[in-house]
């Protein structure tokens, strides 16, 4: 763990969240002692719910490096990532994960995941909106014709 690029993401919460582009996180994906990727939250500023700062991240060094697979690569990230930016941590298959202020801590600044942490726990006919499933027998074709496919790229 490098603390300096972890105050490479604090930074980056603290400007971009002064300059009104979202809210108090920051990211930065590493490889070999270099910062490739950046990220804030621009949930606000962009409208969109999954512009959290380690996807907008891994957006960044994924567009850089022109691959979808960060191994690697280190992630550095000003707070504990949400269960969705987790996900596309493992994803993105970054070696690493390395973070400064806890989900505690940013629950106490209104930032409170613990029910989605809650939710994903749970099996998918318990979640707090409705879910449903149905016409699994037609969606299989693409999986078949996936499985089929000769020019895949396997991820």
């Amino acid at each position: 763990m490098n603390a300096e690029f972890l105050r490479a993401a604090i930074r980056l919460s603290l400007e971009k969240m002064e300059l009104g582009e979202g809210g108090p996180f920051g990211a930065v994906v590493v490889r070999n002692g270099e910062i490739i990727g950046e990220g804030w939250n621009r949930v606000p500023s962009s409208n969109d719910p999954t512009a959290h700062a380690e996807i907008v991240a891994i957006r960044d060094a994924c567009f850089r490096l022109k691959c979808f697979c960060l191994s690697g690569c280190e992630i550095y990230a000003s707070c504990e990532p949400c269960p969705m930016c987790l996900g596309a941590i493992h994803w993105a298959r970054l070696d690493a994960l390395y973070f400064a202020a806890t989900r505690r801590d940013a629950a106490a600044a209104g930032f409170d995941d613990q029910d989605i942490h809650d939710q994903m726990a749970l099996p998918t006919t318990m979640h707090r909106f409705a879910t449903g499933q149905s016409l699994e027998e037609e969606a299989r074709v693409a999986f078949d014709a996936w499985r089929q496919k000769a020019d895949r790229i396997e991820y």
